[in-house]
C-alpha cells in the first residue's frame, strides 16, 4: 500500500552553502513524505497523486527525514534535444555537453539566485569551451566548441589545463559572483565534486550521465546539523555508488528513488520544469555592436552591404544595414525589437 501524505504547509531549510564569495539559503516548501518501501515501486501510480508526472523535463528535490541530508534528480529530453538541434556535436564532445546541462540545472536548484547562472569550462585541449546557462525562471541554453573530431577521453584530456568556472549574474547593474577551480578528475561529476570541497562546501556527491537523446543528474549533499543516523552519510553515498549511468538515463525517476532509497524516509517536493529559451535579442546584438569600431563597422558595410552577426547559441542570424548603423551610432535606436527563441 503506498502511504503517502501531505505534509503541512510550512518553510523548510534545507540547505545553506556558499558559492565561493555568497552564503544563500534555499527555501523548500510543501512536500509528500515518501516512507521507505512506500516509494512507489512501479508507473501504476496514479498520474498526479504526487504531483509528479511523466513529465521528462523536470528536476525533483528531495529530502531525507531522518538525516542530515537532500538531493536533486533531473532528466531532460526536449530541452537537451532543443540544444542538440542547433548544431552536430562529435560524441565525445556531446557527452561532455550533456552532462554539464545536467549540472547546471541541479545546481541551479541548489544555489537562491534571481538572475542568470553560468557553468563554463575553459581549456586548451580538443574541447576548448562549454557555456550552460540556466536562468532563475529555468530557462536553459549550451554550446559547446572544439577543434578536429574529438576521441572519447577522460575529462582532464580532452580539456587539458581546464578551468572551472561558476558565474552567477544577478542583473540590475549587481556585481555578479564569481568561482573558479582548475580542472580536475576523469569526469565532470568528480570536477564538481572538487570544486564543492575546494570552496569549503558541504560534502556533496554528484552522478551525471547523458546520451543522444536524455541529459540526466543527481545531486547528493550533507547538511548542517547533528545526524540521528551517525552513519547515515556514508550509507548514502555507498548507495550512490551502485548508480549506473543507464538507470540514471532510463528509469522513471520515482522507480529509481526507490530502488535506491527504499529503506530511509524521504520528504519529495513538487517538480521544477525546465525548457529552452536563448536570451539572444536583436536589442542586444546591437548593443554589442554599439562597443565596436564605427569605421570598421561602416567599411565591412561597404564591402558586404550588410553586417550578419550570428548567436552561436541558438544559430539566429540579425541583419544591420546602413541605416541600422548609421542610427546606433547617431543616438537614435534602430529596429531593436526584442526576439527570443
Amino acid at each position: 500500500m503506498i502511504r503517502c501524505k501531505q505534509a503541512v504547509r510550512a518553510q523548510q531549510i534545507f540547505a545553506e552553502t556558499t558559492v565561493i564569495y555568497i552564503l544563500v539559503t534555499v527555501f523548500l516548501e510543501t512536500g509528500w513524505v515518501l516512507h521507505g518501501s512506500a516509494i512507489p515501486e512501479s508507473k501504476s501510480l496514479e498520474p498526479g497523486l504526487l504531483g509528479l508526472d511523466e513529465m521528462s523535463d523536470c528536476l525533483h528535490r528531495f529530502l531525507f527525514e531522518q538525516l542530515a541530508a537532500r538531493g536533486e534528480i533531473v532528466r531532460l529530453a526536449a530541452t537537451w534535444q532543443s540544444v542538440l538541434e542547433r548544431r552536430t556535436y562529435p560524441p565525445a564532445v556531446r557527452q561532455v555537453l550533456g552532462e554539464a546541462v545536467a549540472a547546471a540545472a541541479l545546481l541551479s536548484a541548489t544555489i537562491k539566485f534571481d538572475g542568470l547562472l553560468t557553468l563554463q569550462i575553459q581549456a586548451k585541449g580538443p574541447l576548448r569551451l562549454v557555456v550552460v546557462q540556466v536562468t532563475s525562471e529555468r530557462a536553459l541554453r549550451a554550446l559547446a566548441r572544439w577543434d578536429g573530431e574529438p576521441e572519447p577521453a577522460p575529462l582532464r584530456d580532452l580539456c587539458g589545463d581546464g578551468t572551472l568556472i561558476l558565474t552567477i549574474d544577478l542583473g540590475q547593474g549587481r556585481e555578479p559572483y564569481q568561482g573558479m577551480v582548475s580542472l580536475r578528475g576523469n569526469t565532470l561529476a568528480e570536477a564538481l565534486e572538487e570544486y564543492f570541497a575546494q570552496s569549503e562546501q558541504l560534502p556533496t556527491r554528484i552522478d551525471l550521465a547523458a546520451d543522444e537523446r536524455i541529459a540526466a543528474g543527481l545531486l547528493l549533499q550533507r547538511l548542517p546539523g547533528a545526524d540521528a543516523d551517525a552513519d547515515g552519510w556514508n550509507r548514502l553515498g555507498a548507495l550512490v555508488a551502485t548508480l549506473q549511468p543507464a538507470e540514471l538515463l532510463e528509469l522513471d525517476t520515482l522507480i529509481l528513488l526507490r530502488r535506491l532509497f527504499h529503506e530511509e524516509d524521504m520528504r519529495l517536493f513538487d517538480p521544477d520544469a525546465f525548457f529552452y529559451r536563448c536570451t539572444c535579442s536583436r536589442e542586444r546584438t546591437a548593443a554589442m555592436l554599439h562597443t565596436l569600431n564605427e569605421d570598421e563597422l561602416r567599411q565591412t558595410l561597404d564591402e558586404q552591404g550588410t553586417i550578419h552577426v550570428d548567436c552561436e547559441f541558438c544559430g539566429h542570424r540579425y541583419a544591420f544595414d546602413s541605416i541600422d548603423i548609421a542610427g546606433l551610432f547617431a543616438g537614435s535606436t534602430p529596429d531593436t525589437s526584442t526576439v527570443r527563441h
